[in-house]
């Protein structure tokens, strides 16, 4: 069974993986499918690696929002067709450097083995 902190690293490589690609214009973006596809994966990453943390790491950090990441990411799997890209877009360039600073600042509170 993977740990709290293997769920955390799989959240920021896959924040890290979307964000090296999205460095472009929202133009760019909506004219490449094969980059929605790309960062739709990735983010899917992020909530399956979210869903899978202990409800007591999720209670003790309350300002991170589980329950949207989760759905987001239930949204992505279930409701392809109906994903708004513009705000997904929005979302990956608004939303997701904030979750990467909480994410390093859980991960940095469990020590040098990634344990608590």
């Amino acid at each position: 069974m993977r740990s709290d902190a293997d769920r955390l690293g799989d959240i920021l490589q896959a924040i890290a993986k979307v964000r090296e690609r999205t460095a472009i214009s929202l133009d760019t973006f909506d004219h490449d499918e094969m980059l929605q596809v790309w960062v739709i994966h990735h983010l899917q990453v992020v909530g399956e690696a979210a869903r899978g943390l202990s409800q007591g790491l999720r209670d003790q950090h309350p300002e991170v929002p589980w329950p949207q990441i989760v759905a987001l990411r239930n949204i992505l799997t279930h409701e392809y067709f109906g994903i708004n890209l513009h705000q997904v877009w929005e979302m990956v360039r608004k939303e997701l450097p904030e979750l990467d600073a909480q994410i390093r600042r859980i991960l940095a509170s469990f020590g040098p083995l990634g344990d608590e």
